[in-house]
């Protein structure tokens, strides 16, 4: 097997400031890290693997096995963050589709073959088939963690009865829009024949506290609360601060990382009625910047130790 020495490998673009954050805190430590800019794939980025495992070159360079990874993002959903194809798409938007389908294929192969090498990934790609909602929660109360009553659903039938008698809200099933309550004119027969076109999440309503915990390697970094005026707090903040969770709480979070197979995540609770928190998502390549200049707190510092930790 190649060796790569001490070589840490971030997946993501300069673009993104996250990543040039990480890659600043790690060189504060005394590393070099790579950057494998993936949305410059294929078009600017040279790559070659063999049928070896550890035979992957990018740009030139021999990657073998790094020490270890941090997994921003591949870059390769036409419709994600930062990608630009809008004239590929007007002109061929087939051949784009199969163009995007084949840079997949190779990059993700790349991150299996670091997986199966034993690499530390922050976070691996086979957890990414436990990111995805509707299977992420049903993972978490398969293992006797608290989550909200939730029905993704395209049938106006099950919705209608769900939401029957009781305060819900509805969003994405993969996010991208801002949450809703459900209203009486949602439940119109007009209305929920837009089902036909994509399914949607329909949630219990949790009234309670907004909070994003960020853990790293099983420990809890911070747990922040989040004041909004808004049934959804993004972009809606009004105040952040730091808050001590009840252990409970805190094993019940720490647990939910392992369930899903994480390394580093932010993951959102909300308290019920009751004030009893619930488990809405863990996120695998969580935003914290803005956290960290609004709550007060650190969470880069640490988080490129982590990584660095690997590579001592």
């Amino acid at each position: 097997m190649a060796s790569s020495g001490n070589l840490i490998v971030i997946v993501g673009s300069l673009k993104d400031d996250h990543v040039r954050a990480v890659q600043s805190g790690i060189q504060a430590i005394g590393h070099d890290p790579v950057i494998f800019d993936a949305m410059k794939f294929p078009e600017e980025l040279p790559i070659s693997i063999s049928q070896k495992s550890d035979s992957i070159s990018i740009d030139g360079k021999e990657m073998g096995r790094p020490s270890a990874v941090y997994v921003r993002s591949l870059y390769q959903d036409p419709s994600g963050y930062g990608v630009d194809v809008e004239e590929e798409m007007k002109e061929n938007w087939r051949r784009t589709m199969m163009a995007f389908r084949e840079s997949s294929t190779l990059l993700s192969s790349i991150l299996l073959r670091w997986d199966q090498l034993g690499v530390p990934m922050f976070n691996p790609p086979k957890a990414q088939m436990n990111i995805t909602k509707p299977y992420q929660i049903a993972l978490l109360q398969e293992a006797g963690l608290p989550v909200p009553e939730t029905l993704w659903s395209n049938d106006p039938v099950a919705v209608k009865a769900f939401c029957k008698d009781q305060e819900r809200i509805y969003k994405p099933v993969s996010g991208g829009a801002a949450t809703q309550i459900v209203s009486p004119e949602d439940l119109t027969d007009e209305r929920l024949e837009s089902l036909a076109g994509a399914p949607v999440t329909f949630q219990e309503i949790l009234p309670g506290d907004d909070v994003r915990v960020f853990i790293i390697e099983g420990d809890i970094t911070c747990s922040l609360r989040i004041e909004s005026d808004e049934i959804d707090f993004r972009q809606n903040e009004k105040k952040i601060e730091p808050i001590d969770l009840p252990d409970k709480v805190k094993e019940q979070c720490i647990k939910a990382m392992s369930v899903v197979g994480l390394r580093f995540t932010g993951m959102d609770i909300k308290a019920d009625r009751h004030g009893e928190y619930k488990i809405l998502e863990l996120n695998p390549s969580a935003m914290f910047l803005g956290f960290e200049k609004l709550g007060g707190v650190e969470i880069c510092r640490p988080f490129c130790e982590a990584i660095a930790r690997h590579a001592s």
